[in-house]
């Protein structure tokens, strides 16, 4: 490969650069969540979450994900694109062999339809599940590289939440990681990756990879990489790749503890030009700085019941009440009535919770606005996220729940869709105060204020706002949280990793007992 990387660069020299280098791109990427019962099927990859030759650029152009990140690169560094298929599915159970046949054949076969490509830019997540295969991220470079050989430079972006598996630094060319958790920096990380293509095919290049992996369970409530432990480190990456011109990357993600898999934690990946001693020594002195915040990850939230009862009593509003045990982005159910249910045992006011329920949806539309409403919600996905609540109350707004997000937010898309949506006013609702259950038929992960605006909420008015999350709901809601409480819920994003049985993860991580 380096023999072709400098035969390239130099072709391309005496050519007077006469032609773009022509770069693929292409993805498939999901979360995959372990301990969740429902798989990741075909169909959950289906309508505008699957796009097709310039149906990507379309898509994702003007989008702050990273392939919008590639296409901004290729148009600074010179590079040609030719698009493929982009696949991604709401986190989830595991992917179905079905679904990884289908996608990852069709991602092979358009590559070799856009003709004798110079590159590939694939997005992948980084923590892809497969039935079988454990490291469903690496096993897609696996068949890339058996059907297009080790010559193609692949560069590959992944989310911070990515397991990675140390193949993928073997079947790669160079990996890019987010730094950012809430994840704002994706379209900033897309156009990093383009950047290293551009200096292979046009430079010539040649990327080394170092990759250690530190024996933590790095949990998911100390991930935010705005505050300490992790700000220090992900300012020290940075410094690295502006410090030194050898260095081309440096990424530190933080890992995906509810994929109970062998690679699973988190990484220091260190991508250098012709350097591999350099890569490896500064992949093992940041491993070292994230082995040390062990020492001050300790989980001490309150449970569902005290929680609101702070809520209530708190004077900074909105509060935040964070569902940590049911994180949409996480994998889980989105209808956990943990919160719910003492919202309304504790007469609570003016709050706002989201709920998947798609027969309640229908049972609202039926009724029609100003319908009165009386059921059962939530709690029906599984046995692990509480019982169903009865709410009572009027019908306020049939929606099909769609809408933009412009601003910069965890997920990079622009076009989201939470399915036909129903907004009920539950009782002990006043005009100027609502008590607001928005009930949605498709799971929704809560990284915009859109998803209650486009509702007709106005967010800042209410006294709690409760999100199915974790960190990444950061970037919309805290500029308008007066409080944030992240409450311990059950579910199958439980923070405490007490709540589960992890059979294939290294038992000798820190934080898994």
């Amino acid at each position: 490969m380096k023999r072709f990387l400098l035969f390239f660069a130099a072709a391309l020299a005496l050519s007077g650069q006469a032609r773009k280098p022509r770069v693929a791109v292409g993805g498939i990427l999901h979360e995959s969540n372990t301990f969740a019962s429902d798989p990741t099927d075909l169909e959950d990859f289906a309508g505008r979450s699957i796009r097709r030759g310039e149906e990507v650029r379309d898509e994702y152009a003007r989008s702050q994900h990273e392939i919008g990140g590639y296409i901004e690169g290729a148009e600074r560094h010179g590079l040609d694109l030719a698009f493929t298929v982009v696949a991604n599915a709401t986190p989830a159970g595991p992917v179905t062999d079905r679904a990884f046949e289908t996608l990852t054949s069709e991602l092979i076969e358009r590559l070799r339809q856009v003709g004798p490509a110079d590159g590939l830019l694939l997005a992948l997540h980084g923590a892809m599940v497969v039935e079988s295969y454990p490291d469903g991220d690496a096993e897609v470079l696996r068949r890339l590289r058996k059907a297009f050989g080790d010559e193609l430079p692949i560069v590959v972006t992944h989310d911070a939440h990515a397991n990675v598996a140390p193949q993928e630094t073997e079947l790669s060319t160079a990996l890019v990681l987010y730094k950012e958790v809430p994840h704002v920096d994706q379209r900033e990380r897309g156009i990093h990756a383009a950047e290293i293509m551009a200096k292979i095919l046009k430079e010539g290049a040649r990327p080394t990879q170092a990759i250690e992996k530190p024996p933590l369970l790095y949990n998911i409530l100390f991930h935010n990489t705005n505050r300490e432990p992790m700000l220090p480190l992900v300012q020290e990456a940075r410094r690295l790749e502006k410090a030194n011109p050898k260095i081309l990357g440096v990424s530190v993600p933080v890992g995906y503890q509810y994929a109970d898999v062998p690679q699973m934690g988190p990484s220091v990946v260190v991508v250098t030009d012709s350097d591999p001693e350099l890569a490896r020594m500064e992949a093992k002195r940041l491993a070292d700085m994230m082995w040390e915040h062990r020492k001050v990850m300790k989980l001490d939230l309150p449970d569902a019941a005290e929680a609101v009862k702070r809520a209530m009593a708190e004077p900074e509003t909105p509060v935040v009440l964070v569902e940590m045990g049911d994180n949409i982005g996480g994998g889980s159910a989105g209808d956990s009535t943990a919160i719910l249910a003492e919202l309304v045992k504790q007469n609570a006011r003016g709050y706002v919770s989201a709920m998947f329920d798609p027969e309640a949806v229908r049972h609202a539309v039926a009724l029609g606005i100003g319908g009165d409403f009386d059921r059962p919600l939530g709690g029906k996905s599984d046995d692990l996220h509480g019982a169903p609540v009865r709410i009572r109350g009027r019908v306020q707004l049939i929606y099909d729940g769609k809408y933009i997000e412009t601003a910069i937010r965890h997920g990079g898309r622009r076009y989201l869709d939470q399915g036909l949506s129903a907004v009920i006013h539950a009782e002990g609702s006043t005009p100027d105060l609502p008590n607001v259950v928005l009930i949605n038929s498709k799971r929704h992960t809560p990284f915009s204020l859109g998803q209650l605006t486009s509702a007709g909420i106005v967010p800042e008015r209410q006294q709690i706002l409760v999100v199915k999350a974790a960190v990444a709901f950061r970037a919309a809601y805290e500029p308008i949280a007066g409080t944030i409480i992240e409450v311990d819920t059950p579910g199958l994003t439980a923070v405490n990793p007490n709540r589960f049985i992890y059979k294939h993860a290294r038992s000798d991580l820190f934080g898994i007992r």
